[in-house]
């Protein structure tokens, strides 16, 4: 009998203590914060779930590059390489670092919306909506059906309603919904995958009603891979390769690199 086992393809070279706590002073640290567990201090959490930005091992070539890095005030060459990289992903031709994803959607919804504007997603991710509602517009969720039953097997759950998408755009009018957005994977519903037919459906009535097309992008390889194994013509396409033509429907997108770039910053 053959023995097979699959082991982790890389070496982890930093530890850091985690502090344990016993029942009793976890019971007391949740009275302190008054049961808000955004008030805790992160020291106090053992296993932390809140988040998956930040919490990957970089790998050594990532820590050796902080040294290598050229933190010249204009002209960076540490920025030209991560430039040229995003392009290369994406095909966009601006692009603008930013600290974190949610402040690249606080400059996009600052710009684009506002009071009496629509922002139609398959589902918004919660800094989304809070950037599309803090300047006054209106964060609206477009997911299929089959995306809210858990129990129901769907391969490409994370979908936007087209149908829906369509009814919105007619009853809202073209003319206030500045963009439409989809969110790759749909983080907000469990990180469901969203197939390539879904984004060139939403790309073709956003096409009829001249509405830009944005995602975002934070789990773009994920999807990508999701794409590769689960949608039919795109088995033997490298995740490259797909990613290139998911991007190739929209006419930008927003990113938090602390994902799917496996940064714990940035």
């Amino acid at each position: 009998m053959k023995f097979k086992t699959i082991i982790e393809p890389f070496k982890i070279k930093v530890v850091e203590p985690i502090k344990f706590t016993t029942e009793q002073e976890r019971e007391e640290i949740l009275k302190k914060a008054g049961y808000n567990v955004f008030n805790i201090p992160a020291e106090d959490v053992i296993i932390d779930l809140l988040t998956d930005s930040g919490t990957n091992a970089m790998s050594s070539k990532q820590w050796a590059g902080i040294m290598d890095g050229d933190e010249s005030y204009a002209g960076s060459k540490s920025f030209f390489r991560f430039e040229s990289v995003v392009r290369k992903i994406t095909g966009f031709k601006h692009i603008i670092p930013v600290h974190q994803g949610r402040a690249a959607e606080k400059i996009l919804f600052s710009i684009v919306a506002g009071p009496g504007k629509y922002i139609p997603n398959n589902t918004h991710f919660d800094t989304t909506r809070a950037n599309i509602e803090f300047v006054g517009g209106n964060a609206v969720d477009l997911p299929i059906p089959e995306g809210i039953q858990p129990d129901l097997w769907h391969p490409f759950k994370g979908n936007m309603d087209v149908e829906r998408l369509e009814n919105f755009i007619k009853e809202k009018g073209p003319e206030n919904i500045p963009l439409v957005m989809l969110t790759v994977t749909n983080n907000s519903n469990g990180g469901q995958p969203v197939s390539m037919q879904n984004i060139r459906e939403v790309r073709e009535v956003c096409d009829k009603y001249g509405i830009p097309l944005f995602l975002d992008a934070c789990r773009f390889a994920e999807n990508a891979y999701f794409i590769k194994k689960r949608e039919k013509g795109y088995e033997n396409k490298t995740i490259f390769e797909i990613a290139r033509e998911m991007f190739s429907y929209a006419d930008g997108c927003t990113m938090s690199a602390k994902k799917d770039a496996f940064a714990n910053i940035g």
